[in-house]
């Protein structure tokens, strides 16, 4: 018998490949609270610059000789970046470790903003957005399944709820952090702020954030860029739907998303861990967790982008008055958050779920029936409820997502998290623009209406995961 032979009926002996590592219940102190720091650090920056540029697009528009219209792209460019690769990167995280994706993604972020603040032009501050998005694209997508490996599993609703504390200070101090900085210096100091802070949290997860699982998998690149252009041309379809573009752009817009989208699921569905995660969606507590989340986002992207209208136009506020209105609800969504947390480690996501999004519906609903001439008292309690509501949803619900997951795919759960949070938020504004193309003189209440239907849709669909459970 020849040589060669003989090699083909020897065993296989070689070693296995090592696709894990045994993961600890958390991390030890004090690792976990440095791990803590890094994730919130790397949060805040990511949803502070999702809207930091909004205050800013007037002045940007003016100091790069452009007009208002295109200067619109310096916040649709970091929307779609992080909109179509999230779900990649959350598969590359369990490809090749939760750890690397969060890192690269904070030097990319870093990276950009430091070529934000060098921009001079429109299209070098595109395209640095652009980059820029897909840096905090590699840290939200990843972010919810790092806490899962940093906190023990008895305190997990904990770190979820600490998460959203931080989200929401964030996202409610945007505004009040841009007006600040353009007081005292010209805009590219909104995105060089960034730098130092940046480098500081990359330092901290270097050495804080966990090793975790590997999936083993390889890296599925078609169906990266057929969630691409599903994704993006449903967003791109829906914001220019609500902006009164012509219907043939649209049309094509939609028809392309929704060919793309069946491609992506139909070669989805054979994958053992999919990039679109299909394979959790035939889990009815995630695919319960994931619908009711996008309700809710459609219903807070409603109330939050047409409630200023509402101040401004029909009541005659000025901008800073209507500021300070808006702050209860995320006020009350940070104060609410690390105790919906605690409860949502001994009661059901179903039944917390349920109850904030009831409550939410009552103070949308209460908001659509202001009367004409409301007290601040008037309003101040309205947002409270809203955002009380929305604080006891949203916790219970992300860890609903993040834990109906198994471990090794908690990448896709949380970048599917993230996805549908964007896509509730993309799909409601781009309602309320539509809105008010529609109904000119009272269109902030029929909006208004719509954001209530779509929160009592919410609680409805997060009761039934008591049945699901």
């Amino acid at each position: 018998m020849s040589a060669r032979a003989g090699r083909r009926l020897m065993p296989d002996v070689s070693p296995p490949v090592r696709t894990s590592i045994e993961i600890p219940d958390g991390v030890p102190m004090p690792q976990r609270m440095w791990a803590i720091l890094t994730i919130a650090l790397g949060l805040t920056l990511a949803v502070l610059d999702g809207g930091i540029a909004n205050v800013a697009l007037p002045t940007i528009a003016r100091e790069v000789h452009t007009s208002p219209a295109n200067s619109i792209w310096v916040v649709n460019a970091y929307q779609l970046a992080v909109t179509i690769s999230l779900l990649p990167l959350s598969s590359l995280g369990e490809i090749y470790g939760y750890r690397r994706i969060y890192q690269a993604g904070l030097v990319l972020f870093t990276f950009a903003s430091l070529a934000c603040a060098l921009s001079s032009s429109l299209p070098t501050l595109i395209g640095a957005r652009m980059l820029q998005g897909f840096g905090a694209a590699g840290i939200m997508s990843v972010n919810g399944a790092l806490i899962r490996f940093i906190y023990p599993r008895r305190w997990l609703g904990r770190g979820v709820g600490l998460n959203a504390t931080v989200g929401s200070i964030a996202s409610a101090l945007g505004p009040t952090v841009a007006s600040g900085i353009l007081a005292v210096a010209p805009w590219p100091w909104l995105f060089a702020v960034n730098v130092p802070l940046g480098v500081l949290s990359a330092v901290i997860a270097l050495r804080a954030l966990p090793m975790t699982p590997l999936s083993g998998i390889r890296f599925d690149l078609t169906s990266a860029g057929l969630q691409a252009v599903s994704f993006g041309t449903l967003l791109f379809g829906v914001s220019e739907l609500g902006h009164g573009d012509s219907w043939a752009h649209v049309a094509v817009a939609l028809v392309v998303a929704v060919v793309s989208g069946f491609m992506l699921v139909t070669r989805q569905m054979s994958r053992t861990a999919p990039l679109l995660p299909v394979d959790l969606m035939r889990i009815p507590l995630f695919a319960l967790s994931v619908a009711t989340s996008i309700c809710s986002f459609i219903g807070q992207s409603i109330g939050q982008v047409s409630m200023p209208f509402l101040f401004e136009h029909r009541f005659g506020m000025d901008q800073v008055m209507t500021g300070l209105l808006m702050t209860p609800w995320p006020l009350m969504v940070a104060v609410v958050a690390p105790f919906a947390g605690r409860l949502a480690d001994r009661y059901p996501a179903g039944l917390l779920g349920g109850c904030g999004m009831t409550v939410m519906t009552v103070g949308l609903l209460a908001m659509s029936l202001l009367p004409d001439h409301p007290t601040t008292w008037d309003i101040v309690w309205r947002m409270t409820v809203c955002g009380l509501g929305f604080g006891f949803f949203n916790t219970p619900n992300n860890r609903a997502i993040i834990t109906s997951a198994p471990p090794i795919r908690s990448g896709g759960a949380s970048g599917m998290q993230a996805t549908a949070r964007l896509l509730g938020q993309s799909m409601g504004a781009a309602l309320v623009a539509l809105v008010f193309t529609a109904f000119p003189l009272n269109g902030t209440t029929v909006a208004l209406f719509i954001a209530t239907g779509a929160a009592a849709v919410g609680a409805c669909v997060s009761f039934s995961r008591l049945a699901a459970a």
